[in-house]
């Protein structure tokens, strides 16, 4: 006596549609004859669990077998024996079953859309952008303008010329692939009638030859946080070129380079900058005023007796930190200049200033180490 076909899928009588499908995929997918290749039971309850679905998927076939019984399909007893309207489990055919659980096995669909076609992306975009040091501190708003591709005006990006519509391609049947039966498996493949896209155009719009898109440039506004980094992107959604036939747009991404700056030098969140002053300023000391980022000026106190290289902070006159209240410092290294084209009386007083005393000790100092070393 053949095995009851709800009882083989486990389900029960009153299962819906949706309950055959995944018990079926589960059963199918666990004793399918390349997973259970030590099992030589493995294609029989294989082909058992096909042709219980087969039956009970269809709902004139699952009508008879609930009145007739598995006397339906087999031997051919009622009104399903082989010569039947139903047919019987003779001609089965692998790729069929596995065209049901393609999908699930191997993500086909990936790009495929409501309805059966596939969405033809349009390209991602990339615009190179330069801003200067300034805007990068404070953040600004800039205005690009993009070559790429848009939604056509004439056929609103459908392809077909206005008063006609793509129409389902009739060798895929609007799925946009073909599957190919290769041994145990099913292969799918892009549509070579259409391409993908699950339609066909007869009559072509004149003003993107069906494209669905045309080129043009595109002006955007694009909001640059500030703090922003050499290097950091920018994603605008959507922004890069048309779909074609109506799929999505790809995205504009926008890379940021920030201009060098001819007095400051950034370092992550901090600023550095050089400021020379005079031999008498670093020697007797004083106050001088500092350019920074905000456009103000900041004094800052030299000491008498100040080294070059010697470096002020200033607390939180750096670069903002994007995305946050938190600032970096700014970093004045003074540079000492040495006097040039001196005349013969500044020469004479920087002489008779070198005679009144000792003035470098650190100089004075290190050759004494040298005269040390080589004994005198």
């Amino acid at each position: 006596m053949s095995q009851d076909y709800y009882e083989l899928l486990g389900v029960s009588r009153t299962a819906s549609a949706d309950d055959l499908k995944k018990a079926f995929r589960k059963l199918a997918m666990q004793h399918h004859p390349d997973r259970n290749q030590d099992d030589k039971e493995a294609e029989k309850r294989f082909k058992s669990i096909n042709h219980a679905y087969d039956v009970l998927k269809d709902p004139e076939k699952r009508a008879a077998y609930d009145r007739y019984g598995p006397a339906a399909f087999e031997g051919g007893m009622g009104p399903g024996g082989p010569g039947g309207p139903f047919g019987g489990a003779q001609g089965f055919d692998f790729g069929s079953v596995f065209g049901d659980i393609f999908e699930e096995m191997f993500g086909a669909g990936g790009q495929r859309g409501r309805g059966g076609r596939t969405d033809m992306r349009g390209q991602d975009l990339r615009f190179n952008l330069e801003i200067t040091l300034e805007q990068a501190y404070g953040g600004t708003e800039a205005t690009v303008r993009v070559p790429t591709s848009v939604a056509c005006e004439t056929c609103k990006g459908s392809g077909a010329e206005p008063g006609s519509k793509p129409q389902q391609c009739p060798t895929c049947h609007g799925r946009g692939r073909l599957r190919v039966q290769q041994g145990f498996f099913t292969v799918e493949r892009t549509c070579h009638s259409c391409h993908g896209a699950g339609q066909v155009i007869d009559k072509p719009c004149r003003a993107c030859a069906g494209q669905g898109r045309t080129r043009r440039d595109k002006t955007l506004k694009v909001n640059i946080p500030a703090g922003v980094e050499d290097g950091t992107r920018i994603r605008l959604s959507g922004e890069g070129e048309a779909g074609a036939r109506g799929g999505p747009a790809g995205d504009l991404y926008v890379f940021l380079s920030v201009r060098r700056h001819q007095l400051f030098e950034r370092e992550g969140a901090d600023v550095h900058c050089r400021v020379p002053i005079s031999m008498v300023q670093a020697t007797l000391g004083g106050n001088i005023e500092v350019p920074t980022l905000d456009g103000k000026m900041a004094r800052i106190n030299i000491p008498a007796g100040a080294q070059g290289g010697h470096q002020f902070r200033l607390r939180g006159k750096g670069m903002p930190i994007v995305r946050s209240a938190q600032r970096g410092d700014m970093y004045i290294e003074i540079n000492v200049e040495t006097p040039t084209n001196l005349t013969p009386k500044q020469k004479e007083l920087l002489k008779e200033f070198e005679r009144a005393g000792k003035t470098s000790p650190e100089s004075e100092g290190f050759f004494s180490k040298v005269k040390e070393m080589f004994g005198g």
